[in-house]
This record gives structure tokens, C-alpha cells and sequence, in this order.
């Protein structure tokens, strides 16, 4: 686990290397095809190197949830330990970790017209006067939701006000809900205290990103009929802004930098996850024998063999 442009995939691609490992792929955006630039899609070279389960299974068009991800990461974990190697879930996305690793709340299913609604409020009040409306129910969820964090604020009020029932509340009851009783989970985390430098990192990203082809990646997928720009993939950092831009709603320069942000941000919230963790194993990707370390606690706490 770990903050986005944190060294993950370079990392797990060094353990399969040295491990009987396979990776399962826990991102929310890596599942969608043709979204390969602005996720930092692990390209072929590193696929046919580290093959990444749970990549390019859905179009932009699709929605998929934390209980779509605990459905299919159960199955790709069984078919791993069936043929005598170990699952390594490598990625970004928390709550899809938490959710496999601690159980899952039954949530009542999507509401267009509530959430019509409640994109209507915002586009007049503006995200963080909706954050504070869903701290009046459910302060809980509104502490761990960033004000601006648009997507989760829907969803949180979404669930309230078609159960009456705070998210909170509903996640509570899921907790000791085991999701895989017969594994044991090894929980490994890249974190680094140089807050600037892994905000360089996020920007040097954005930035080779952008010269690789984002907007032309961003473009084509503007072109695709049944795609809006409300639905959850490209509600993704990167491609909300770029599409912003390229709809005419600001220059580039304002694009990016809208980007920069979010991505901060983003990885702002996916360190405040870590911190709530238990049993955590934490590794500085920036020191050189993290790598090393990660293969020791592999080796001598857990007998994996290289």
C-alpha cells in the first residue's frame, strides 16, 4: 500500500521477481480500459515482466465498486494459492483494501434522483457547504472525507438519505465481517516522511504524463458517446481536470495545476488511511535498502522463501 507516485509498482515488480508472487492490482482506475496515461498503467514491458491481475476489466462506462473488487479479488486469490504462489495486492486504493481486509458494509444501492439532487446543491453551494451538511449526520464520515472530496461526499449523504442510516453506521456493522477467514494478510506500506519530496515525484508524473499523451488520451475518451464526465472513471485525478479544460472550462496551465492539487491531495487522504491501519509493516521508498527490508520481514517473519 501506499500514496500515489510512491514506488509501488517498481517495488512489487522487484518482489515477483524474487518471491513466487503474482499481483492483484487494487486501483479503482486501473480497472478501466483505455485509461492508461493518466493512471500510470503498467505498460507491456512491465506486464510481460510482473503480469497485474484485475487491469483493463471494465469500460469507462461501467461503474465498479469495493464489493465488485472484494468479489474479484477473492477469485483471483484462490486461483493464485490453487496453483501454489502468493497473491501480492499492490495499490492505491484504501478503501478496496479495507474492504477485503476487514469486511464490507451492504450499502444500499445508487440513487440517481438523490444524487441528482445533491450535485445540484453543490454546483450552487459549492462541495465544502455539502461536506458540512453531511457532517450534520454523520460527522464520522465527514472527518475522514477531504471537503472537496466530491465523489465520497455524494456517496456518504447518498446512503443517508435513502436509508436514514449514517455511512458511518453502516461500515461499523461490517467491521469483524472477515471477507477471507483462511488468509492471513501481511500488510506493507510505503511511506516517507519528506512530504516535498514525494510532492516533486507527483508533479515530475503529471508532467512526463502530459508529454506522453494525456490530452490526446483524454480526447478520445471524450469522444466515446456514452461517456459523461460524472461517471466515477472520470471523476479519476487527472482526468476530471483534463477534461475540464478540454470541455472549455480553463486554459491548460489551469488544467494542470487543478491536476497537481487533486493528485496532492489524493495522496494526502491515502496517508491519513495508513495512519488508521493496524499491524502496518511502514518502508521510506526514498531509502535505497527499503526494498531489502520488505524481503527480510518477508523472509524471517513470514518464512516466504525467495
Amino acid at each position: 500500500m501506499g500514496p500515489t507516485a510512491s514506488g509501488k509498482t517498481d517495488i512489487a515488480v522487484r518482489l515477483c521477481m524474487r518471491f513466487p508472487f503474482e499481483i492483484i492490482s487494487v486501483d479503482s482506475a486501473l480497472v478501466y480500459r483505455g485509461m492508461d496515461i493518466g493512471t500510470a498503467k503498467p505498460d507491456a514491458d512491465i506486464l510481460r515482466r510482473a503480469p497485474h491481475r484485475l487491469i483493463d476489466i471494465r469500460d469507462p462506462e461501467d461503474s465498479y465498486s469495493a464489493g465488485d473488487f472484494v468479489r474479484d479479488a477473492r477469485l483471483e486469490m484462490d486461483a493464485i494459492l490453487a496453483a501454489g504462489r502468493v497473491p501480492l495486492l499492490v495499490g492505491g486504493t484504501m478503501m478496496y483494501f479495507r474492504a477485503l481486509t476487514s469486511g464490507i458494509a451492504q450499502l444500499p444501492s445508487a440513487n440517481a434522483k438523490i444524487r441528482s439532487e445533491i450535485d445540484a446543491d453543490a454546483a450552487k453551494l459549492g462541495w465544502p457547504a455539502i461536506h458540512e451538511q453531511l457532517r450534520a449526520v454523520d460527522p464520522v464520515a465527514a472527518d475522514r472525507i477531504e471537503p472537496n472530496d466530491s465523489q465520497r461526499i455524494q456517496r456518504a449523504l447518498e446512503v443517508y438519505r435513502v436509508s436514514g442510516k449514517p455511512l458511518s453506521d453502516w461500515h461499523r456493522a461490517a467491521q469483524g465481517r472477515q471477507n477471507a477467514p483462511n488468509v492471513s494478510f501481511i500488510k506493507l506500506a510505503l511511506q516517507t516522511a519528506d512530504r516535498a519530496m514525494l510532492h516533486k515525484r507527483i508533479e515530475q508524473r503529471l508532467d512526463q504524463m502530459l508529454t506522453k499523451g494525456l490530452l490526446e488520451e483524454v480526447s478520445g475518451l471524450m469522444r466515446r458517446p456514452g461517456l459523461k464526465p460524472q461517471m466515477p472513471s472520470m471523476r479519476a485525478v487527472g482526468y476530471r481536470q483534463i477534461w475540464a479544460h478540454l470541455d472549455g472550462a480553463c486554459a491548460l496551465e489551469e488544467g494542470r495545476y487543478r491536476a497537481l492539487v487533486a493528485t496532492r491531495q489524493l495522496a494526502k487522504r491515502q496517508s491519513t488511511w495508513l495512519r488508521g491501519e493496524r499491524d502496518l509493516f511502514s518502508f521510506d521508498p526514498l531509502e535505497p535498502q527499503s526494498f531489502d527490508a520488505i524481503s527480510t520481514i518477508l523472509m524471517k517473519k513470514y518464512r516466504i522463501n525467495s
